[in-house]
């Protein structure tokens, strides 16, 4: 859902990249030069399109089983070269094996599998998913 957002209108059909400006705008908006993006599921329509486009303003990237792995190639996955965390639970039986296929062509990654999860991964494992985040951006700088 969109929360209470019912009236706005998505800048892209569902399941389609969206505009790299979108997310640049609300860093922006937001007065951010550069951000860690963390992504799960249906914003990867939205956080692929621009950390792909914007490397310059991506400190670090955590897609937690995203949509859109699919709509890039290996090369434009090739070119990035921020820290990524790939995440997914390997109970996933929609997006895991698919979106980690498509991602390992990330060069500067890893990947945190939380054992018996399945898709909302960080729901149904809280405390992997948080050591596993604070381990990640603990490593940045």
């Amino acid at each position: 859902g969109l929360g209470r957002s019912s009236d706005a209108a998505a800048p892209s059909p569902l399941g389609e990249p969206a505009p790299p400006t979108f997310i640049s705008e609300v860093l922006s908006s937001l007065g951010l030069e550069r951000a860690v993006i963390i992504s799960p599921s249906l914003s990867g329509m939205y956080s692929l399109p621009f950390v792909l486009n914007n490397p310059q303003s991506v400190a670090g990237y955590v897609p937690v089983a995203p949509i859109c792995t699919d709509k890039f190639t290996a090369q434009d996955y090739g070119r990035v070269q921020f820290p990524v965390l790939i995440v997914y639970g390997d109970g996933d039986e929609q997006l895991g094996e698919v979106s980690l296929r498509n991602l390992k062509n990330l060069p500067n990654s890893r990947e945190l599998c939380m054992k018996g999860a399945g898709h909302a991964c960080y729901l149904d494992d809280p405390d992997t998913w948080h050591r596993g985040l604070l381990d990640f951006l603990s490593g940045l700088h």
